[in-house]
């Protein structure tokens, strides 16, 4: 069936999650997520996006359920070794999500998101290799490199989905497939756990883990991927300048526009020249309020990189964003050896695969958190627009610090040989991690309303700036023995930042 066209979005009908995408023929955009319609493009190019980052997280994050025993006992890792290999891991998502934002807006995300999980099932299979703390520095350097493939999942759906529902779509896609570290959390102990009841040991137990889990999932994922995925509405991702939208412009000046990127008015020309327009009655025309609504993909150059750099947009939804995702890869990374180190013997069965359990809660909220984000950001622009989207996202954040910090001082005041109270240790981190969760939606509900014309790059910045909030949250944990010193501390930064945020404007749409 062809897609239904339409001028406005419809009001919301549980048909629309099965039946064909409603379309504005004007960007060609989906003003509804059919969720179940595996035959609609739409469909499929979402349920891909959010596929391939969640099978991302069975590479990327799967030395963290087994290293505070199995990896770390076997490999003879001190402490400063273990939060060595998660910041390696975490520089590497970095370089690989700065560099992958060009490439998407170049080459389209589908393409990139299929080269990205290859590219990464090479290493996974290999990480039995590893014998030594160098060796697991190169290989989780290596493996890293699938943490980029967030920045293909948002900018698909930023393609793919109109902006009264964009938010929502880049939110669902990124929390189910933030659920992979959760679910990865489950899996690779629970992998782990059969193999050695099945006789192995444990050197050989989480070397196997790797080989049978991570690497063929990938590989099967890429494959879906470049056989039933869609580059654009338009079709092939050199097509997406043929869409009516190509010739429309914003009357609305309070957004800065970034204009399409060419370097002179002869290959603007020549581009003009190669779009094919279709002609919409005037009294049907659509009015045009937001940059959003006309912005097409454009391949990065240097003077388009400059005005993004220069655009304080930029800088609102990234530094953002180094809270909230920074403190939910912290959260990933380390709470699993904490508990560990805290209730390992003091607690009754406490061991590996509890705490492992125990810190898959964080993960598999995003089932729910983060979608909710992404669609309060929308429900709130619809009142209040762009503002709207920006207050929601940095509440997300002041409330998560003052978690984080509360959190904090409880493990402070209930150090050795006191045994802090698990329930409230995971109540107060789960409340966090809600609003961390809640935080990244709304956070991608804004991003496609800055410097919409490079979306792929804008993605990347706030992907790889959440690597960075990752990163210097690690390296507080590394420099700083005190666990509970070192969440406080951690709240305190995600409070100043967000608070600091506030003064930057937004457009109104």
């Amino acid at each position: 069936m062809s897609p239904q066209t339409s001028l406005t979005p419809p009001a919301f009908k549980w048909s629309h999650l099965w039946q064909p995408a409603i379309v504005n023929p004007v960007n060609l955009k989906s003003y509804t997520i059919p969720f179940f319609n595996l035959r609609d493009p739409y469909s499929r190019s979402f349920h891909l996006s959010w596929l391939g980052f969640f099978v991302a997280f069975l590479s990327w994050f799967a030395f963290p359920p087994l290293i505070p025993e199995a990896i770390k006992e076997d490999l003879k890792l001190t402490n400063a070794q273990v939060a060595n290999s998660n910041i390696v891991a975490l520089c590497a998502t970095l370089i690989v999500r700065l560099v992958t934002g060009p490439l998407v807006d170049s080459y389209g995300p589908r393409k990139v998101m299929a080269a990205l999980l290859v590219i990464g099932a090479i290493p996974s299979g290999l990480a039995g290799t590893a014998h030594d703390a160098t060796s697991l520095y190169i290989l989780r350097f290596f493996i890293g490199i699938l943490g980029g493939t967030f920045v293909p999942c948002q900018a698909w759906t930023s393609a793919f989905f109109d902006k009264n529902i964009v938010g929502t779509a880049n939110a669902i896609v990124g929390g189910w497939g933030n659920m992979g570290g959760g679910a990865t959390f489950a899996i690779m102990t629970s992998v782990y756990e059969a193999l050695r009841y099945a006789g192995l040991t444990q050197h050989v137990s989480w070397r196997v883990s790797f080989v049978v889990i991570p690497a063929p999932v990938l590989l099967i994922v890429a494959v879906l991927t470049l056989i039933f995925g869609q580059d654009h509405p338009a079709g092939k991702w050199h097509e997406r300048h043929n869409i009516p939208a190509a010739g429309l412009t914003t009357d609305d000046q309070d957004i800065p526009p970034t204009s399409p990127s060419s370097d002179d008015d002869s290959d603007l020309e020549k581009k003009k020249a190669q779009v094919s327009v279709h002609v919409v009655e005037a009294e049907d025309a659509p009015v045009i309020k937001s940059t959003v609504d006309v912005a097409v993909n454009e391949a990065l150059t240097v003077k388009a990189a400059m005005k993004i750099l220069k655009n304080p947009l930029t800088w609102l939804p990234a530094l953002a964003y180094v809270t909230t995702f920074g403190f939910e890869l912290a959260l990933d990374a380390k709470m699993a050896d904490i508990l560990y180190m805290m209730y390992n013997g003091r607690l009754p069965g406490f061991k590996q695969t509890t705490s492992g359990y125990y810190t898959s809660i964080f993960g598999f909220l995003n089932i729910v958190t983060r979608p909710f984000g992404g669609y309060v950001g929308d429900a709130v622009y619809r009142r209040w627009g762009t503002p709207g989207k920006k207050w929601w996202t940095l509440a997300c954040g002041l409330i998560m610090g003052a978690s984080t910090i509360g959190g904090g001082f409880y493990l402070s005041n209930h150090a050795k040989p006191d045994l802090p109270d698990l329930a409230i240790v995971m109540g107060v981190f789960s409340v966090a991690a809600i609003f961390s969760e809640l935080g990244n939606g709304a956070n991608f509900a804004l991003v496609p309303h800055c410097n919409a014309y490079n979306n792929g790059v804008m993605s990347g910045i706030v992907g790889a700036s959440g690597n960075v909030g990752g990163i210097l949250f690690a390296l507080i944990f590394r420099m700083q023995p005190a666990e509970g010193k070192a969440w406080w501390i951690m709240g305190v930064v995600c409070v100043v930042i967000n608070m600091a945020l506030a003064v930057i404007p937004v457009p109104k749409l």
